[in-house]
């Protein structure tokens, strides 16, 4: 029979193994992300993510080793995600850029969590920073192939696009304050989601190739005038 310190000693020391270890894994992944998003890297605090994981810090630790292999994993995770949302990309600029601001909408947490990187790594080497590279190049080669096919301009590089794309989708959300100034709207209001995918449908024409960029303007012109019946 267990003594009075004994059964204290074992409550202390949190749970034993969990039972479905994939499970516990991902509400660590889970709070982890939440975490490195609201308080960037340095300000992360491990005791905060194992509380909020519901486990004790020694089964995070087992798992995930410490707070930098943990921040790896969820870079990772987040990556593959939104690989896999890179893919289906639609081809067309015009779409592809309202679809870009949709995803980028749907994940605010992915953005903010760059945003604490930006201020606490700024010139310093990132984590993971070789395999963010290559990833990055893989979106590079894809907006090279779709190039290639006549759906983008081939004006410009593939990585000035890339980098356009992000800036064009991205900034009125990393810096609500600015996009609040500038147009009089919030972020979250639905009326300045409409009007930016509706800019950013017809500002694609900076990024097509020219004989798409006419059949752009000869479909709407077609719709303007059937409307205006």
């Amino acid at each position: 029979m267990l003594s009075v310190n004994a059964i204290s000693k074992r409550a202390a020391a949190g749970p034993g193994p969990s039972r479905n270890p994939e499970r516990t894994q991902e509400r660590i992944l889970q709070a982890a992300f939440k975490e490195f998003a609201g308080q960037g890297f340095a300000g992360a605090r491990v005791d905060r993510i194992a509380r909020r994981a519901g486990i004790n810090k020694r089964m995070l630790y087992h798992y995930f080793g410490d707070k930098e292999s943990l921040f790896r994993e969820v870079l990772r995770r987040k990556m593959t995600e939104r690989k896999a949302w890179g893919d289906i990309t639609p081809d067309d600029p015009a779409e592809s850029l309202p679809y870009w601001f949709e995803l980028a909408c749907r994940d605010m947490d992915w953005i903010r969590m760059l945003e604490w990187e930006a201020l606490q790594f700024v010139e310093k080497r990132l984590i993971d920073e070789d395999r963010r590279r290559d990833a990055i190049g893989g979106a590079v080669e894809r907006i090279r192939m779709r190039q290639k096919l006549g759906h983008l301009s081939d004006e410009f590089s593939a990585k000035h696009i890339l980098l356009a794309m992000i800036s064009l989708t991205w900034f009125p959300l990393a810096f609500p304050q600015l996009t609040r100034l500038i147009t009089g709207q919030s972020v979250g209001d639905p009326a300045f989601a409409t009007a930016q995918k509706e800019f950013l449908s017809r500002f694609a024409l900076a990024f097509q190739d020219r004989k798409l960029q006419h059949q752009f303007e000869s479909r709407r012109n077609g719709r303007v005038k059937r409307n205006s019946r």
